[in-house]
């Protein structure tokens, strides 16, 4: 039994190291430029533990993208609701990404650059993109529910084009005017013209 929890306990923690040196690959070089003999150089595992894990490296793709999701968005959450004003929480959207753009290993959104690779040739892979940003729009949704009728896929669209943009140009300050968007819309939403007197982190 002991045994036995040692080596789940060690496959978990070889598992978890792989995941970290393959995420960090695709995310650098892309999926298709990083074969399974840089992911074993990388990680100093054999192949065969490697494949013992994950039976193809479409496998390894999805856990990947999987995990880096889960964490890309606690890291919003957490950064987002730190405010408690509902206004602020959706500005707060926009300062995060500003601070993501700005990040030295910044090189666009994982799961767009997978789709632009292999999203029309593998469904799991296609399946997992699709399901980072329906749950990324959600997120975006519950912070804005509580802004009146400000629309919810209106701020999406402007993180989403954020993101693409700053990809595109490398300039992390793209997400000030779609903050500067984002702001106009609140105070439509709210009607009462008092929109500018919102605050955030940085930014418009």
């Amino acid at each position: 039994m002991a045994l036995s929890l040692l080596r789940t306990d060690v496959l978990r923690r070889d598992r978890a190291a792989l995941l970290d040196v393959a995420e960090a690959l695709f995310y650098e070089r892309g999926i298709r430029a990083v074969g399974m003999d840089a992911v074993r150089t990388a990680t100093g595992q054999s192949l065969k533990r490697i494949y013992g894990m994950f039976s193809t490296k479409e496998e390894m793709v999805v856990a990947a993208l999987r995990r880096h999701d889960r964490r890309w968005r606690a890291s919003l959450t957490e950064y987002v609701e730190q405010h408690e004003d509902p206004r602020e929480r959706v500005l707060a959207i926009f300062d995060w990404l500003e601070r993501w753009f700005a990040q030295p290993d910044f090189r666009g959104c994982a799961w767009t650059n997978a789709y632009g690779e292999l999203g029309s040739t593998s469904p799991a892979i296609l399946a997992e993109v699709r399901g980072h940003k329906e749950a990324f729009h959600d997120q975006i949704a519950g912070w804005v529910q509580p802004c009146a009728t400000l629309p919810a896929d209106a701020v999406a669209l402007l993180a989403e084009g954020a993101i693409v943009t700053a990809a595109i140009t490398g300039d992390p300050t793209v997400a000030r005017p779609a903050r500067a968007a984002a702001h106009a819309l609140i105070g439509g939403a709210r009607g009462d013209g008092d929109g500018e007197n919102l605050g955030g982190a940085t930014g418009a």
